[in-house]
């Protein structure tokens, strides 16, 4: 069985064996493209800049790699927590049940 590829950017028909599907992701979507070889260098080209900073993500068991957001800070969880009648120390931890009242608020 041949496959044969078009490429997506310019519409050309690329020869059998030529041409490649680039997959990439970006904002939590994945994506494919068929290109030939030398729109697939231009991608490449183009995104250098960017995978030469960036760090790559990998989790061996195929899992989808989530991020946990990050929450309010203490100070703001306490001074929501003194304004709404909770008393809680100017030192230390925010109590648990401050923390849940403070999120289903917010």
């Amino acid at each position: 069985m041949e496959i044969l590829l078009t490429d997506d950017l310019d519409g050309t028909n690329l020869p059998a064996g030529r041409g490649e599907t680039v997959t990439f992701a970006l904002d939590g979507s994945s994506y494919e493209i068929d290109l030939g070889t030398k729109n697939a260098a231009a991608l490449r080209k183009a995104l250098a800049v960017y995978i030469d900073a960036a760090r790559p993500i990998r989790n061996k068991r195929g899992k989808k790699v989530t991020r946990s957001t990050v929450g309010a800070d203490a100070r703001t969880v306490k001074e929501w927590a003194r304004a709404n009648g909770y008393e809680v120390n100017d030192r230390g931890r925010v109590p648990g049940d401050i923390k849940e009242a403070f999120d289903a608020a917010n």
